[in-house]
Parts: structure tokens; sequence; C-alpha cells
């Protein structure tokens, strides 16, 4: 029995209302517009109504800004591609594709007030501008490789030829295809919406990345807000508990120090364990949070000191040239323990085992015991909450758990590696 934990996939749609391009056609002798009876076409003597009309501007306009974008790729992008040799190629080229995603916006507008076709905006380029950004180059790359400014260049290639196509057709027939003017017009703006629609409309692919980032943003937050409320318990209902009860009983050995010195001694001798088991419990809350070995020695040591805690032998095997950053090696240190724990208390294993390795761009976690088996995602928040840990991250989680046994959970998680400053 194999289950997958990942994101829902969110449907994002960015199409116009293509109701609204190719209605609009006026009807009857009261002018009003919409198609026939049945979804024909109307007579041409009835088409020319206010739709039709934005139709023919749109095709009339199409030779100007063809002409207007072409020159613009050709002066400033081709320019930039000439000067890549010298150092200031690359941010011309770069600036050239953030005004050709204006251009793109303007194109946009046009196909909304003219076509009436919806278009959404592309999301924009998450420039980082305060304090500790990320810099002048990675900023440079990211305009360099930015989709929506190229899909752009390649509309308004693909425009020019085509908007002095529809020029010459729209001009020559209003003086002698007049009457079937309005059906060409309809034609000829449909392909106008197809290539808006597939050069300049965001990527539904994007959009569904987009909006899954969104969610797992708001996971992440949960979790923190859960493991926040875990902390205030645990320091509420035992360390805090116990240097309470510490203060009461050196307050107590204070008022019988004089009167009755071997009660105050046995006194301060209890206060002495309850100070003993607080810092206990404080070590052990830190370990939880984030364990001072695995800050000093990595995951390999971490993972061997997490393991000899466990009711079941566990064997562990890590495979790592390099350490990853912070964030990833807690959440793999932090998943393995969960499922360790799991395996102690519910498995009814004799042996276990840990094996960490990087595979190319990501860190792969197994963890394998010889139990009942019977694991599921949804049964119980404890793997619930390791494959949200990992989702919110771009990770996965898989349980392959039969009745019987053996448990294989297989985690995998994004590998960027760390700082040299910070190793």
């Amino acid at each position: 029995m194999t289950e997958r934990h990942s994101s829902p996939s969110r449907a994002v749609t960015t199409g116009g209302t293509t109701g609204g391009a190719t209605g609009g056609i006026a009807g009857g002798s009261a002018g009003t517009s919409g198609r026939t009876d049945g979804g024909r076409l109307p007579p041409a003597r009835f088409a020319y109504d206010a739709h039709t009309w934005k139709e023919i501007a749109h095709l009339l306009a199409n030779l100007p800004m063809s002409v207007l974008g072409f020159t613009y790729v050709m002066t400033v992008l081709f320019t930039g591609l000439w000067l890549t040799v010298t150092v200031i190629g690359f941010p011309l080229l770069a600036a050239g594709l953030l005004g050709a995603r204006q251009l793109g916006k303007l194109e946009r507008a046009r196909a909304r007030a003219l076509l009436g076709l919806q278009v959404d905006e592309p999301s924009p380029l998450p420039w980082r501008t305060k304090k500790g950004g990320s810099g002048f180059f990675p900023q440079l790359w990211m305009g360099l490789k930015d989709p929506v400014g190229w899909r752009t260049v390649l509309y308004d290639f693909v425009r020019l030829p085509w908007g002095i196509v529809t020029f010459a057709l729209t001009l020559t027939s209003l003086f002698v295809l007049w009457p079937v003017l309005p059906f060409i017009a309809r034609g000829l703006t449909n392909v106008d919406r197809a290539m808006v629609r597939g050069l300049l409309s965001p990527s539904t692919e994007l959009e569904r990345r987009i909006a899954e980032l969104e969610s797992d943003r708001g996971v992440v937050v949960d979790v923190a807000a859960s493991d926040l409320r875990r902390i205030e318990r645990d320091l509420h209902d035992g360390a805090q508990a116990r240097l309470v009860n510490l203060a009461m009983g050196l307050g107590l050995a204070k008022e019988k120090l004089l009167e009755d010195p071997e009660y105050a001694q046995a006194m301060v001798a209890e206060a002495h364990g309850e100070v003993k088991l607080a810092l206990q419990e404080l070590r052990d809350l830190a370990r939880g949070i984030h364990p001072a070995v695995l800050t000093d020695r990595g995951l390999d040591a971490a993972l061997s000191s997490v393991a000899s805690r466990c009711t079941v032998p566990v064997k562990v095997t890590a495979d790592l040239d390099a350490r990853p950053v912070q964030a990833i090696e807690g959440i793999a240190y932090f998943t393995v323990s969960e499922l360790l724990q799991n395996i102690s208390k519910h498995s009814g294993a004799r042996s276990a085992s840990v094996d960490v390795w990087r595979s190319e761009e990501r860190l792969l976690i197994q963890v394998w015991d010889d139990g009942r088996g019977g694991a599921r995602l949804d049964g119980g928040t404890g793997m619930r909450g390791l494959a949200e840990r990992l989702d919110a991250v771009d990770g996965l989680f898989v349980i392959d758990s039969p009745p019987g046994g053996p448990t294989v959970v297989t985690a995998e998680l994004p590998w960027r590696d760390r700082a040299p400053h910070r190793q």
C-alpha cells in the first residue's frame, strides 16, 4: 500500500471570455446585439454594431502597434545582444526585456478594450530591494531569463507580418468587401485572440505553481504556530512548574534554616533535585527545537544520536559529501526523529534502518522497519504533520506499509548547499 502526499493542484483560468469575442452582432431592427437563434451569424447588413467596429479598429491598429513592437525589439534587444561582448550588453538586454513586458501589458489592455478578451496580468518579477537582497548579478540573471519578456519578444516578431496582412485586408475590405467585412474581421480577430492568449497570457503551469506556493506558505505559518504552542505548553507544564516548586521549596528552607536545620537541609536537597530535573527538561526542549549535535556535526551524527535512543536497534547510513542549508537539515532530522518514535511506540518492529543520501539536487531519506505495517497517511496527525512539513518546502512524502509489514517511508527534500561561512 503506497500513499503519496502532495499539494492539490489548483486550476487557474487565464483565458478570455470567448462569448464576448464572438458575440455582439447587431440583430433585428431594434439594434440589439448578439447572434441569431441557433448560434448562426446574422446577415451582413445587421453586422455593423459597436463590437464589430471595435474589432475593425483593432485590426487597423495592428500595423502601427506591430511596427512599434518590432522596432523596439530590433533596436533595444538586438543592440543588447550585440553588446554582450562588453560589460553593458547584459544589463541593456535585461532592461530591454523589462520594457518588452510593458509592451505586452499595453497589448493586453488593447485586447481587453477592443476585443473583450480578459487576460490576467502575469506575476511581476520578484525583485529584492530591501537590505540583504540578492545583489546585482542575481537580479540581472532573473531579468535575463524572464519568460514573460521573451514571449513578448516572440509575439512582436510574429505580429509584424500579421499586422501588415490584417491592415491590408481590413482596409481593402472597407471599400471593396464591406458586406462581408464583419465576418472577415471576426476570423482575423480570432487569430489575434489566440496569439494574445498563447504568448501574452500567464503560463497556466506557472500560475498553478504560484497558487501552490501560496498554499505552502500558509502551511508553513500553521506549522510554525503549532511549534510555538508546543514549546509554550512544554515550558508551562514542565520546566516552569518545576521552577515554581523550586522557589517554594527554597522559601520554606529559608524559613526553617534557623529553627530546624535538618529539615531545611532536606528541603535544599529536594530543591537541588528539582533543579536537575528542570535542566534536563530544558535540554530536552532545546534538543526538540534544534539539537546542538546537528548544528555542530551535521545529519550523520545527529541521526546516530536519535537512533541510539530508539527502543529498536537502528542502523544509520548517511552518504553526504556536504551539508544542506540549516532549514532543510532540520526538517530532515525531525522527520527521522518522528518516524523512529513511531517505530518505538507503534510498529512492534525488531529492527530498523535509516538511509540518507543525496541524488542530484534532492536529499533522500528512507526509513525501514520490520514491524506489523499498516501505517497510513491519514492514520493520525503525526504522519500528516510530517507530510505537510515536507510539502511546505517542495518535498515529497511516500509511505509503503502493507499489512504485516515491512514499512518503508521515503522522504525527499530539495537540496540547497549551505553557504561556506555557515559551516
